[in-house]
C-alpha cells in the first residue's frame, strides 16, 4: 500500500486528532482538535494518506523566529509576513514510526516552504526528539525562552530552509 502526502482538509481533522491524542498520550502536549485548527496555515499543513487512513501529518504556520505558539491557549495571532516557518508537531501512527516516514513529511513540508520564499524554519523539540531533529538539519537554541508546556528537555531548533534539504539529502 503507498502512502501518499496531501494538503490537510476539513474531513481530515477528527482523524488528526486522534493521531494526536495517541502520539502524546502520556504527556501534557495533547491539544485537541481545536487547539491544532488555530495553529493550522493554508498551504503548510499536510496529511500521509495511506488508502484513505491518516497515518501522520504535519502542521506548519509563518511565526517570528524565537517565538512559538503557547500550548495552554488557542493561536490568535496570523503572522502571514514572518519569514520563519514554524513547524508546530509532525505525528505518525505508531506502527509506522522509525520508517522514513517523518522524514518524508519533512522533506515535503521543506520543499514547500522553499517555493514559498521562507528563509528559516523552526521547531520545539520534545519528548526527547531533539537527535531526529538534528539528522534533519535543526540546530538547537537553548537559550530560546519557551512557554510552560512544552515538557522538560523541550528544545527550541532551527534551520536555514536551504541547509534543512542539503541535510536530509
Amino acid at each position: 500500500m503507498s502512502d501518499h502526502i496531501r494538503g490537510l482538509t476539513e474531513a481530515d481533522w477528527p482523524q488528526v486528532a486522534a493521531l494526536e491524542a495517541e502520539a502524546y498520550a502520556d504527556t501534557s502536549l495533547t491539544e485537541g482538535e481545536a487547539g491544532l485548527r488555530s495553529r493550522a496555515a493554508a498551504g503548510t499543513c499536510f496529511v500521509l494518506d495511506r488508502g484513505g487512513r491518516i497515518t501522520g501529518y504535519v502542521l506548519a504556520l509563518p511565526y517570528p523566529r524565537f517565538r512559538c505558539p503557547d500550548l495552554n491557549r488557542p493561536e490568535r495571532a496570523v503572522h502571514r509576513s514572518a519569514a520563519n516557518l514554524h513547524l508546530h508537531d509532525l505525528v505518525v501512527t505508531a506502527p509506522l514510526r522509525r520508517t522514513g516516514l517523518g522524514s518524508r513529511l519533512v522533506h515535503h513540508l521543506t520543499d514547500v516552504a522553499r517555493v514559498r520564499g521562507f528563509a528559516t524554519m523552526s521547531l520545539i523539540a520534545v519528548a526527547g526528539k531533539e537527535p531526529f531533529w538534528r539528522t534533519n538539519g535543526y540546530r538547537p537554541h537553548h537559550e530560546a525562552r519557551l512557554p510552560a508546556g512544552y515538557g522538560d528537555g523541550a528544545v527550541y531548533m532551527s534551520a536555514q530552509v536551504a541547509a534543512v534539504r542539503k541535510a536530509s539529502r
